[in-house]
């Protein structure tokens, strides 16, 4: 009888173990599948024009995707590897394509977003962006790592508490280590009512205007001029 049970057991730990390996396989391909197009686009990117080392990238979602960087932050050697439509997981998951290659001295990460909005939980959040920290610190002990706050948005404002509540997670995280810092760009997006200024969004509601993303430039430039001028010119121009 006992060894019935224990030979169920067994059984029951190898098809839980198969659930879980196939739902991982199947994730992963699905990844890099949706963004097949993408890479193959970096990797040309790469081949045709290859990007300095120890300069800026920028990873995350959609809202870093469409970002013109360059006009942003002129002066800056930025690199752009944004994946619309992508989770904190997906950048873990993509580090060895899309920053590791650059030994980048700044990791930019707007991520965070798509993760809330999916149903993940705030605790969930800063688990993911501690994954993150680590798997970036264990190839780039020195690389300083930004984390632009999760915006508030109009298309997103049924879920705004759990996002403010993933960023207060991150901004405490992030003063326990002088590698790690947080651009706080909720304050400045939010109007006198306490809603998102409708001027700084598209017309999906979600992603920034042009005026958007000057204010996001200008929460994150002093924030850049301090992570990316340590061991660098205080002049960005000096560093190109």
């Amino acid at each position: 009888m006992t060894r019935s049970r224990d030979r169920r057991r067994v059984r029951v730990s190898l098809i839980i173990w198969l659930v879980i390996s196939v739902a991982v396989v199947t994730s992963t391909s699905c990844s890099e599948l949706q963004w097949a197009k993408d890479l193959r686009k970096f990797d040309q990117q790469d081949r045709d024009d290859p990007p300095p080392h120890g300069g800026i990238v920028f990873v995350g979602s959609s809202s870093i995707a469409v970002w013109s960087l360059e006009l942003s932050f002129p002066g800056y050697p930025v690199v752009n590897r944004g994946l619309g439509g992508s989770q904190i997981s997906h950048a873990i998951h993509f580090a060895d394509r899309l920053v590791f290659p650059y030994e980048p001295s700044v990791v930019v990460l707007y991520a965070g977003d798509n993760d809330v909005a999916s149903g993940k939980t705030p605790e969930r959040v800063i688990e993911d962006y501690q994954n993150f920290v680590q798997t970036v610190h264990g190839r780039l002990p020195e690389c300083r790592i930004v984390f632009i706050s999760i915006k508030p948005s109009l298309a997103r404002w049924a879920v705004v508490d759990q996002m403010r509540e993933a960023n207060q997670k991150v901004a405490k995280f992030s003063e326990s280590d002088d590698r790690l810092f947080y651009a706080d760009i909720d304050t400045p997006l939010i109007g006198r009512d306490a809603l998102p200024r409708p001027e700084l969004y598209a017309e999906d509601g979600l992603h920034m205007t042009v005026q958007g993303y000057e204010i996001w430039s200008s929460v994150l430039e002093p924030i850049l001029r301090i992570a990316f001028g340590r061991g660098h010119s205080t002049d960005p121009a000096d560093s190109l």
